[in-house]
């Protein structure tokens, strides 16, 4: 179990210390200032990342797009970006067999001009699904070309132009029960087989993950999409990774076998990222708290620096002016390395110190 890393905590302490100081102090540190700092040479996240064989990215959304500050901000600092929700089925298939991959296709084309790959997300999940769909009951030899039918539309669309897809997300309770979705209660544990094994047929070449939150530390629901990942492997279905999503709470502590989760995985011969990482907190945001987030930001990335598959590190977009957390969590937020108004806050320096 590895409970402590080898920098020393202290100095990101003070770097983040130090960084409340200069935007309490009304001292340049937002966008522009950092752009100034990179005419200089200061490597952007994603470049330090590089380094490492890695990649840094941020989640987006379509509504944000038109925010240009911020979206200068994501275009530079990044080299990679997820669809917050502009691949997800009720969006891409909103009407049974009529298909709209006009939200994706932004920022497809957005990433592009800033040179980033993109992650596709997510083909297979019990959320966000359209009325059509989950209006009715559904026969077995119903659902199942429904289901063949999204998800090979929608991976030949995206063929060349993601680098992976969160094919199945979510698929086990907490206790490692399968969830009871629509997919698990009419097709039975084979869908996700099945959902791997289309995507493979409609792009032989791009990664293909389950993804999940709560999978960051050894215990029941990791367990389950550990085991089911040996039968995949073992009965020859096509999966390259596992995402962690590492959507953590500082109320709830710090997973601290992550290390150990990351390496048994790859001993399986998969990928593993860390796919939608955000740190919230009870609020108000104090300096303790700050801190204590910029610590754990720096110890999830010294852990993915720490094994060599794992390949790399997607915020759930990168400021607290466009987070979820807010609207799912009552009273917690202040969850990303940029504060509202796009300025960095501690764990942006804990970042750059680990990946240094």
């Amino acid at each position: 179990m590895r409970t402590t890393t080898t920098r020393s905590r202290t100095r990101l302490r003070l770097a983040g210390a130090l960084a409340a100081v200069l935007v309490a102090a009304g001292v340049a540190t937002g966008p522009a200032a950092q752009a100034d700092e990179r005419h200089g040479k200061q490597p952007t996240l994603a470049e330090l990342a590089q380094r490492h064989g890695r990649y840094f990215g941020s989640a987006t959304d379509n509504p944000e797009l038109v925010d240009e500050p911020y979206k200068a901000l994501l275009g530079s600092e990044f080299d990679q970006i997820t669809p917050g929700n502009g691949m997800k089925w009720y969006a891409t298939e909103p009407q049974q067999g009529v298909f709209d991959f006009s939200k994706g296709d932004e920022i497809v084309d957005l990433a592009r001009a800033h040179h980033q790959k993109v992650r596709g997300h997510t083909l297979v999940w019990h959320s966000q699904l359209p009325d059509w769909l989950t209006g009715r009951e559904w026969t077995a030899a119903e659902l199942r070309p429904v289901l063949k039918k999204h998800i090979q539309t929608e991976v030949r669309h995206y063929r060349g132009k993601v680098f992976a897809w969160d094919v199945v997300n979510e698929a086990f309770n907490e206790d490692g029960t399968y969830r009871d979705t629509v997919f698990y209660k009419t097709l039975g544990p084979g869908y996700i087989a099945d959902a791997l094994r289309w995507a493979r047929q409609a792009d032989p070449k791009v990664k293909l993950y389950l993804n999940d939150y709560n999978i960051e530390a050894i215990g029941p629901k990791s367990d389950a999409y550990y085991n089911l990942a040996k039968e995949l492997k073992a009965d020859g279905v096509p999966l390259d990774g596992i995402g962690l999503q590492a959507h953590l709470a500082l109320q709830y502590g710090y997973p601290t076998t992550l290390e150990d989760n990351l390496r048994r995985f790859s001993r399986l011969g998969l990928d593993t990222s860390l796919t939608e990482v955000d740190i919230r907190m009870i609020l108000p945001a104090t300096q303790e708290k700050l801190a204590q987030q910029a610590d754990w930001y720096a110890d999830l990335t010294d852990a993915c620096l720490a094994v060599r598959r794992c390949v790399g590190i997607t915020i759930w977009d990168y400021t607290d002016k466009y987070s979820w957390i807010p609207a799912f969590f009552e009273g917690q937020g202040a969850a990303l390395p940029w504060d509202e108004q796009l300025r960095p806050k501690p764990a942006y320096f804990a970042l750059r110190e680990a990946l240094k």
